[in-house]
């Protein structure tokens, strides 16, 4: 089931990541092994999830990695739908 609009993953680390254990951005930054930007980056919703960054916050925060790129990838694709038209395309069916 998709989801109707769902949050940035950035939002989310930020809500139930960051701040239950009232962590700065850049103690959260330091525990994940990468610089204040980077995150901050993240954090705002300017970059995504990365394989790299899943592994880092499934060690630091929990979930699995591909917890973290699920979230990813319903963003990524909401989003696309929202701006790409396919009414127009037709399935390609075999000659046999």
């Amino acid at each position: 089931m998709r989801m109707h609009n769902p949050p940035h993953p950035g939002e989310i680390i930020r809500e139930f990541c960051i701040a239950p254990l009232n962590l700065s951005v850049t103690e959260a930054a330091d525990a994940l092994g990468v610089t204040r930007k980077t995150l901050s980056t993240l954090l705002n919703g300017r970059s995504g999830i990365s394989p790299e960054m899943a592994l880092r916050l499934s060690k630091v925060f929990g979930r699995t990695p591909e917890g973290w790129l699920r979230l990813q990838l319903q963003f990524d694709l909401w989003k696309t739908q929202q701006s790409v038209d396919i009414r127009k395309l037709k399935r390609v069916e075999a000659n046999v």
